[in-house]
């Protein structure tokens, strides 16, 4: 079996280096006063300038009919069709690019994911790999049937953006005038959550997302727990699914200003979970935005059994942030999780602001 992104390492082993990124800074307390603030377009950063390079050298490797399945307007319609269902996509497939095609494929994913990013992303199109195996059918869960979509021409000075898609995976990424303005829908898949046999097994690709969250359901009392627990069976699949705009507009579950210090650390170490799979430049700015989000504005909800093994569902949801995750399928063995951002996904707000202030681009 071939990780999907070719980069000729043996099987069952994800081609990485270093450290994961570490997000460190002191969660606030759940009598913070600080008032949430809109977004705002950010500066010029490295990050963004090596992505743009990474981009426009993948862009160079390709035979101009790949570059004409994999280069689309910017305002295309396609740029908001993501989903992490196994379907026919547009764009570059893995399958049909080169090895030195494959390389400058994994340099632009390296320019925008953190290291722990790149090892869960590499890892969900392995498990694409061990999938096709335990159930037969590796014609269909194939790792190479993931595909590079490129939006506009990437270029500092004007808005552009990427994604990689295919079964359990959609990475979408926005950047306006050298700046990454947004990394979100951003969607990760893990099926088997747990690997049951193989070389592999006992291997989780998500588990962080999943054992801190329920760390964070024990740790409430039961009064807290009862507002918490929105229902005892969970939802067959996260609530928003893959609309293009986030529609969830209530509000439910414990607010952050109903837990302890302790807790509440542990609700910001989960949300860092999420947000630190982009580059650490990046996730460092949008949780110190999120950072100043009232407590009484941020909700921690849980439907579903609370013990590993059975059907579980949560959600943090403040007017900036949403995080959904479901575990429900394949006897409780399949995870969906993904993190938006209300109003910006796609760089929404953000491009908003870029063209009124630019009325002629």
């Amino acid at each position: 079996m071939r990780i999907g992104l070719g980069l000729g390492v043996a099987v069952g082993v994800v081609a990485l280096v270093g450290a994961a990124v570490v997000l460190r800074e002191p969660a606030p307390s759940a009598s913070a006063t600080d008032t949430a603030v809109p977004s705002t377009a950010p500066t010029p950063s490295a990050e963004a300038s090596e992505m743009v390079a990474a981009a426009q050298a993948f862009l160079v490797s390709l035979e101009q009919e790949q570059r004409a399945r994999t280069q689309f307007p910017f305002d295309s319609d396609e740029r908001f069709d993501w989903h992490y269902i196994p379907r026919q996509r547009n764009g570059l497939r893995l399958a049909d690019m080169t090895p030195a095609q494959r390389e400058a494929a994994a340099l632009l994913l390296r320019s925008a994911l953190s290291e722990t990013g790149y090892a869960k992303t590499t890892g969900v199109i392995e498990l694409e790999g061990i999938l096709g195996q335990l159930s037969g059918n590796t014609a269909f869960r194939d790792p190479d049937r993931y595909s590079i979509t490129l939006f506009g021409t990437p270029a500092p000075e004007a808005p552009w953006g990427w994604r990689l898609e295919g079964h359990h995976l959609s990475l979408n990424f926005s950047s306006v005038t050298d700046s990454l303005t947004a990394t979100t829908p951003l969607f990760l898949g893990a099926n088997p959550a747990t690997v049951p046999s193989g070389p592999r097994a006992g291997w989780r690709v998500l588990g962080d997302e999943e054992d801190q969250a329920r760390a964070l359901l024990n740790a409430l009392t039961d009064g807290q727990r009862t507002q918490a627990v929105l229902a005892t069976q969970a939802p067959p699949d996260i609530i928003t699914g893959a609309d293009p705009q986030v529609r969830l507009e209530t509000f439910e579950g414990l607010a952050a200003s109903a837990m302890t210090e302790a807790q509440y650390a542990d609700l910001w170490r989960l949300i860092e979970t999420y947000i630190g799979t982009v580059q650490e430049e990046w996730a460092t700015a949008r949780l110190r935005q999120l950072r100043a989000t009232p407590p009484d504005s941020l909700f921690f909800a849980w439907a579903g059994g609370k013990n590993p093994g059975e059907g579980h569902y949560y959600r943090i949801h403040a007017p900036a942030l949403l995080i959904e995750y479901d575990n429900t399928q394949g006897g409780a063995n399949h995870i969906h999780a993904v993190w938006r951002d209300p109003g910006n996904d796609f760089g929404a707000d953000w491009l908003r602001q870029h063209y009124e202030a630019h009325p002629h681009e």
